[in-house]
């Protein structure tokens, strides 16, 4: 029963269900091949239970982890699962967010189980994934422009490597013996050590605990969660909000794409609908429900405890509506590489501006609303791909101004130091700082966003999928908006979405917005 666990018995399970999240994430890091994953830290890791229920995740990646405690419960349901064989995955529209992120998952069985008991799961953003355009982030109008598409797929059996599988995912169309050995592939090499390194952890918890002792830990934890949950949504004033924000572009020639939300707030249970969006689009900014669902999560959460575990629990409280067909609920084949990255952003900035007139002293002003997205890389023997998020200004507050020049919201990564983007790609990176000025004014004055100059050496393919750069971040409370992002080639002022090719000396300027800020000017 979950009311013989002790307080300091569940703080210890809790702490040792993240520590193994935490363990999964450093064997990630340390032995994959990409600067994405290795500098960037573009991935996540959790562990879920036997249900696809969350158990504990790392503080990595908001949208990869709010996105799995959504859909993992599907994925679970719909497999055949086997001891010692790992799963992928990355099909947006069967518990991924994606193609670039992939997800592996390893089964975790206890002694004489015929079904898992739990399932440690690492997710990373790979920066090949087979499309076309270097980086496989293009300005897409159908899923599969976008690279290939992995149901749930078994990836590794044993020692036995899913030969197939992997002649597709590093491009060589047959392959005689384990393919660790092409660098293409070392980054799923890595996930699936994670994730091993995850199961066993588990395992040897079970053998401890039994599987007996692990399920009752597990209610006790989810109990815990939800009235963590419940105490801190109780805070926000009963009521219906409402609040409107527009999408730039879809890349296609749509523009001013309304995103709508309603926010109802009944005691310690809230409702929000998404009702009023735009319908799906031609273009690549659609979203699947599960990403909608990680920046519903990701809001409240931030609303919760610091220390609040991060169980499934904790997000019992919330429920989740979204048109289907809108751009935050979309049908397949809809494109949504960008979805994931600039639609989550703007759901974001949809529910806290939603938020903001019941709880004001909580709620920042719109960041810079855009993960600052740009792929280049280049096709044949000596191809290369190079993929990165740029940072921004923070929206200010109540309490204070908005940081300068960081990520925000559902992005969690790092950038890719000078010297190892400059080691790895053909690039030299001319300029990179804080962008003066952008960040809006008001008694609270928001974040600058920054300006980062590269140099083209070889011929390349560039995509931008930007947004704010039409529509400023806004501020709060008589704070003054901030400034709107720009993309510049060669000097020339580029769409928020566009994909062109580059000749050496050519050169390309991401210049992101700032933050919106906070409260009229005192004289």
């Amino acid at each position: 029963m979950a009311q013989d666990i002790s307080p300091v018995r569940l703080s210890i399970f809790t702490h040792r269900l993240s520590g193994i999240c935490d363990e999964m994430g450093a064997v990630l890091r340390r032995s994959a091949f990409s600067p994405n994953i290795k500098d960037r830290l573009d991935f996540s890791c959790a562990i879920f239970d036997a249900d696809g229920q969350l158990c504990a995740q790392a503080a990595h990646i908001p949208v990869h982890l709010g996105s799995m405690a959504f859909a993992m419960a599907d994925v679970v349901s719909a497999c055949d699962w086997q001891p010692d064989t790992l799963l992928v995955l990355n099909d947006p529209y069967l518990g991924g967010t994606h193609l670039p992120d992939v997800t592996v998952i390893a089964p975790v069985f206890s002694a004489a189980a015929t079904r898992p008991d739990a399932f440690a799961v690492t997710r990373a953003h790979h920066a090949n994934i087979g499309a076309d355009t270097p980086g496989s982030m293009p300005v897409s109008t159908r899923l599969e422009e976008e690279g290939i598409v992995i149901p749930p797929t078994w990836l590794c059996r044993g020692t036995q490597w899913n030969l197939a599988l992997a002649g597709r995912l590093t491009g060589q169309a047959s392959l005689s013996r384990a393919p660790l050995s092409a660098p293409r592939f070392a980054d799923f090499a890595a996930q699936a050590s994670a994730a091993r390194v995850g199961a066993r952890r588990m395992q040897a918890m079970l053998a401890e605990m039994t599987p007996a002792g692990m399920g009752q830990a597990l209610d006790a934890l989810n109990d815990y969660g939800q009235r963590l949950a419940r105490q801190a949504l109780a805070q926000i004033p009963d009521g219906r909000y409402a609040f409107e924000d527009v999408m730039d572009d879809d890349g296609q020639g749509h523009e001013d794409l309304p995103v709508c939300v309603t926010v109802t707030v009944a005691g310690s249970d809230v409702a929000v609908d998404f009702a009023g969006t735009s319908a799906q689009v031609p273009g690549n900014i659609n979203a699947p429900l599960s990403v909608a669902a990680a920046a519903v999560y990701y809001v409240f959460r931030c609303l919760m405890p610091a220390d609040a575990p991060a169980c499934a629990g904790l997000f019992r409280p919330i429920r989740l509506a979204a048109p289907e067909g809108s751009l935050v609920n979309a049908r397949r084949p809809a494109a949504v590489a960008a979805g994931n990255v600039e639609t989550s952003m703007r759901l974001v900035d949809a529910v806290l501006g939603a938020l903001a007139p019941a709880i004001p002293e909580r709620i920042p002003a719109a960041s810079h609303g855009s993960m600052n997205n740009l792929a280049m890389g280049a096709r044949g023997d000596a191809g290369w791909d190079y993929y990165e998020t740029a940072g921004g200004g923070l929206g200010a507050h109540a309490h204070g101004d908005g940081l300068d020049g960081v990520q925000a919201h559902m992005t969690n990564t790092l950038n890719t130091p000078v010297e190892s983007l400059e080691s790895h790609y053909p690039l030299r990176v001319l300029r990179y700082g804080i962008r003066r000025g952008s960040g809006g004014a008001g008694r609270h004055r928001g974040g600058d966003g920054l300006v980062r100059e590269l140099e083209v050496l070889a011929p390349a393919t560039f995509t931008v999928l930007t947004e704010r750069r039409r529509h400023a971040p806004w501020g709060l409370a008589g704070g003054q908006p901030g400034k709107p992002g720009c993309n510049l080639l060669n000097g020339a002022e580029l769409p928020p979405k566009y994909s062109a090719e580059l000749v050496p000396g050519d050169r390309l300027v991401l210049e992101t917005p700032g933050g919106g800020g906070f409260g009229e000017m005192i004289e």
